[in-house]
């Protein structure tokens, strides 16, 4: 019969080094529900990116980027069967016919009121303009969650105010074409995101739609306020405004530049709408290429 020597086995054991073996284990656990309900690993890829880890945060947990991180994130982590539909260029079904018929109410309502003469009509196009900022939003946590929204409405309100109802008329029928091209640069930016390998591929790939979703908007914005009658030097550059607001807000982008904006287009100077698009242009290309602002909520 073998003896134990009450010595030996009083001394305490080493601890395990479990963290140190095993780098990804706390990881995978702090974002458990967004690598279960990813679909793809790119998808736990743009949430990562959302939460701050970078390449170099990738490294410490023995991965050369983020992507490679989240391959095996989406590896260790229970999923459900889901069938995903091929991305189109303009979605359908109910919600897109649904919001379609939200776009078109600021322009028939502001038109209908102004062909009738009523006194009302600049303010009832500025209040459904300023609602079609609010329903594709998707940023909507933290404190004080609708500022930006109501921001959008005292600039569109203070100008139609200064330059009349003709201003209404043009930024209620440029709403039509702000959800079109919002709608496409998002199905656009969601495609590219499930066709890249990495999120510099992806912000590689998706730099260009920003760009062609403005020109397009641009143009059809100036035909708004043509057939309006409003001033374009005043018309465009707000409409240009609101749409980008839109944008922002719709993928995720923090409102502090969005209500710093806003703030600026309130000042009474012909040249402050046109440099408050001007800033955001600038934020909505760096903030809109990040593979994050276009992940599935």
């Amino acid at each position: 019969m073998t003896t134990v020597d009450p010595e030996i086995s009083a001394q305490p054991r080493p601890p395990r080094r479990k963290a140190a073996g095993d780098p990804v284990k706390a990881l995978l656990h702090r974002h458990r529900e967004l690598c279960e309900r990813a679909v793809d690993p790119l998808e736990i890829a743009a949430g990562l990116e959302a939460h701050g880890i970078t390449d170099r945060t990738a490294a410490r947990f023995r991965h050369r980027d983020v992507f490679s991180l989240a391959e095996e994130l989406y590896a260790r982590s229970p999923h459900e069967a889901v069938t995903t539909a091929a991305p189109t260029l303009v979605p359908a079904g109910p919600a897109a016919f649904r919001g379609f018929g939200y776009a078109l109410l600021p322009g028939a309502l502001a038109c209908a009121a102004a062909a009738a003469g009523q006194a009302w009509a600049g303010a009832a196009a500025v209040a459904a303009v300023a609602a079609t900022l609010v329903w594709p939003g998707r940023a909507a946590g933290g404190r004080f969650p609708y500022v930006a929204h109501l921001l959008a409405a005292a600039v569109a309100g203070w100008a139609v105010y200064r330059h009349g109802t003709a201003l209404a008329v043009g930024l209620a029928l440029a709403v039509v074409p702000g959800h079109l091209a919002a709608v496409a640069f998002a199905a656009g930016a969601r495609a590219r995101l499930d066709g890249s390998r990495a999120l510099e591929d992806f912000a590689d790939r998706a730099r260009p739609l920003l760009p062609a979703a403005v020109a397009l908007f641009t143009g059809a914005a100036t035909a708004a306020a043509a057939l309006a009658g409003a001033s374009l030097p005043v018309a465009v550059p707000l409409a240009l405004l609101l749409f980008l607001t839109r944008l922002l807000l719709r993928h995720g982008a923090h409102r502090a530049p969005v209500c710093a904006g806003l703030v600026l287009a309130l000042v009474p100077v012909p040249a402050a709408a046109l440099t408050a698009a001007a800033g955001l242009l600038v934020h909505a290309v760096l903030a809109l290429a990040r593979a994050s602002a276009h992940a599935r909520p």
